[in-house]
């Protein structure tokens, strides 16, 4: 298994190489991170995670940490069920990931990084499970601005115990809403597309007449943070000399 996770439209680099051969195991079954995944040439077994998600948020000091903290739930949860059902076919790398949007004040300046201002109260922006609810989180949202937070977390084999490592990113990204009329947001929620999305809408779908702007990485609001992940793995092949080796 694992023989075809690198397509042959990957980049001919140390990273993707190494990459060729190996289990790689997504934990979602999200089509758009799989989808992102295969825009740079990794095309992962699908094992979504059954971890139900109930990490209580305001057990976190900073909101930020809590998508990372689900994503590594989900990840361990996935990589030991594979290794439990197949020791000899264990996964070489498991990606799992999670994103939640958060409530955010106007920056005061476009030259401002958002990540540089303090003492920012943040809210976690439920997924709406009706169109009331959609209605209202997107009415709020109307000519405002939100956060979209992505934990990525990766689990690979180890030799030392518990005999995975855990390695993990957050991605943030600022989200300018336009300021529409009320019956453009009346018929986006009515098409249905922003139920049980993080935020209530889809950037990449109906939902992008609605955003005016995208301060950050676009695919992190999508939902996967391809960039950053790359990166990631980049790290993990120069500096972890265990990495995809076990």
């Amino acid at each position: 298994m694992g023989q075809q996770s690198i397509l042959s439209t990957a980049l001919k680099t140390p990273v993707l190489e190494k990459l060729k051969g190996k289990r790689i195991v997504l934990a979602s079954a999200s089509p758009r991170r799989k989808e992102i995944l295969r825009l740079i040439g990794i095309d992962p077994e699908i094992v979504p995670s059954t971890f139900e998600e109930d990490l209580s948020p305001s057990s976190f000091a900073d909101i930020h940490e809590y998508p990372v903290a689900t994503a590594t739930q989900k990840a361990v949860e996935v990589y030991e069920k594979l290794v439990a059902e197949d020791p000899d076919n264990a996964p070489d790398l498991v990606i799992a990931a999670d994103t939640v949007v958060l409530t955010h004040p106007q920056p005061l300046s476009s030259t401002i990084s958002y990540t540089l201002q303090p003492g920012i109260h943040q809210e976690l922006l439920e997924k709406p499970g009706t169109k009331k609810e959609n209605l209202r989180m997107l009415l709020d949202l109307n000519g405002n601005v939100c956060e979209v937070v992505t934990g990525v977390v990766v689990a690979f084999p180890v030799l030392q115990s518990p005999g995975y490592k855990i390695q993990s990113i957050d991605e943030r990204s600022l989200v300018y809403f336009a300021d529409c009329k009320k019956e453009l947001v009346e018929a986006y929620v009515e098409s249905g597309e922003g139920i049980d999305r993080a935020g209530g809408f889809a950037v990449q779908g109906l939902g992008s007449v609605l955003v005016r702007k995208i301060e950050g990485d676009y695919h992190n609001v999508v939902g996967f943070p391809v960039a950053s992940f790359y990166k990631l793995l980049e790290m993990l092949v120069e500096e972890d000399e265990d990495f995809l080796d076990i």
